[in-house]
């Protein structure tokens, strides 16, 4: 049997197709199973409240330890013409989820996640 961690690597095409409710039970399951999630666009800010709560309603004493989770910074769309025409938007970027128990994140700046990962 292969020893590790599972990642799974989710497109933003994919998470377009779900419901807010749907991403997040997919992202939790695989995090309850150890998998590290990583998503090609974060969640809406909404999402990640929700994802957290939920979370939250999920940990175990001897269980489930909770969630490590990271985003790049959000930058703006559009540039100053998008500003211009249609107000401030921001973009939703990569983001990195796992148990909190495996998941450590390192460093994180503008462009970079850094994260240690250990098997259980």
């Amino acid at each position: 049997m292969i020893q590790g961690v599972q990642i799974d690597l989710i497109s933003s095409e994919r998470l377009e197709r779900l419901t807010s409710m749907e991403k997040i039970r997919l992202i939790l399951d695989d995090v309850m199973e150890g998998n590290i999630v990583i998503l090609e666009k974060g969640l809406a800010p909404d999402e990640q409240s929700k994802l957290i709560e939920i979370t939250m309603r999920e940990i175990t004493p001897e269980g489930f330890s909770g969630i490590e989770m990271e985003t790049y910074p959000a930058r703006e769309a559009g540039g100053f013409i998008g500003r211009f025409l249609g107000g401030k938007r921001t973009e939703n970027r990569l983001t990195v989820i796992g148990p909190a128990n495996q998941l450590k994140m390192l460093k994180k700046e503008k462009d970079l996640i850094s994260a240690w990962v250990s098997s259980r």
